[in-house]
């Protein structure tokens, strides 16, 4: 019987990986990750990870989502998702990890979602180097148009909020306007580079102005983390700046 579901599964993969549609990958931090691959949610590696299980492919957070939407809604085109979100993850382990996790894939589409570790980071250091972490994003950036030059590339900006263990945090001001500083290099990246941008910290700072509910933890419950409600306003977000190339 284990050997019948094993070469199930292995038929299952090969399938997979010789489906004609394109092939969209989703990568970044915990926000992204959401334990995809049976991660149980640690820090793993894509290679510790289960790849076969369709029940967990692609974890719980916006990705799932939009993954769902787009797979149900335009079954014809035979999309392919990938969720390749590390838990931890700042951009310099992106950058040490994306020939791996990103060029080996083939991308058509990549969406990228990074910045808070790193201004997590720099609050320990007092410090945050913010012409250095543009470089290393352009390079990054650099680096795949290089291996595709027809790669559609989605930025999305980081976000925060003075939520559960961040309320009252005496660093939050600083913690804020770094994140602000991160979203206006991808806002420049974006405009650069002709990509898809995705203003998340925007939708974020509208949604705990006008629904301030359970002191904002209804959308970000410890300051970082989206709640469900806040993953489905991600992904609707997501979507609609995605549908002109994915939905027609």
């Amino acid at each position: 019987m284990k050997k019948l579901l094993l070469l199930l599964f292995i038929a299952f993969g090969v399938t997979l990986s010789h489906a004609n549609g394109i092939r969209i990958l989703f990568i970044g931090d915990s926000i992204t990750d959401g334990g995809w691959g049976r991660s149980g949610g640690d820090m793993r590696s894509s290679q510790e990870r289960n790849l076969w299980d369709l029940n967990h492919i692609y974890g719980h957070s916006y990705m799932f989502l939009c993954a769902a939407y787009y797979q149900s809604a335009f079954p014809e085109k035979e999309l392919q998702f990938y969720n390749r979100g590390i838990s931890g993850n700042t951009l310099n382990d992106l950058s040490t990890r994306w020939e791996e996790d990103a060029i080996a894939l083939h991308p058509d589409v990549i969406s990228i979602l990074v910045g808070t570790n790193d201004v997590d980071a720099s609050l320990a250091n007092d410090s945050f180097d913010s012409q250095a972490w543009e470089k290393e994003y352009r390079a990054l950036l650099d680096k795949t148009i290089q291996h595709n030059p027809n790669v559609k590339l989605v930025l999305c900006t980081p976000f925060t909020a003075e939520t559960g263990r961040l309320k009252g945090s005496s660093n939050y001001r600083i913690r804020e306007s770094r994140i602000q500083t991160c979203a206006d290099i991808i806002e420049r990246l974006a405009n650069d580079y002709r990509a898809i941008l995705v203003t998340y910290h925007t939708l974020f700072n509208h949604l705990l102005k006008e629904y301030p509910i359970q002191e904002g933890q209804y959308w970000i419950w410890d300051g970082i983390h989206p709640t469900p409600a806040g993953h489905q306003r991600m992904a609707d977000l997501w979507i609609e700046n995605t549908k002109e190339f994915l939905g027609h």
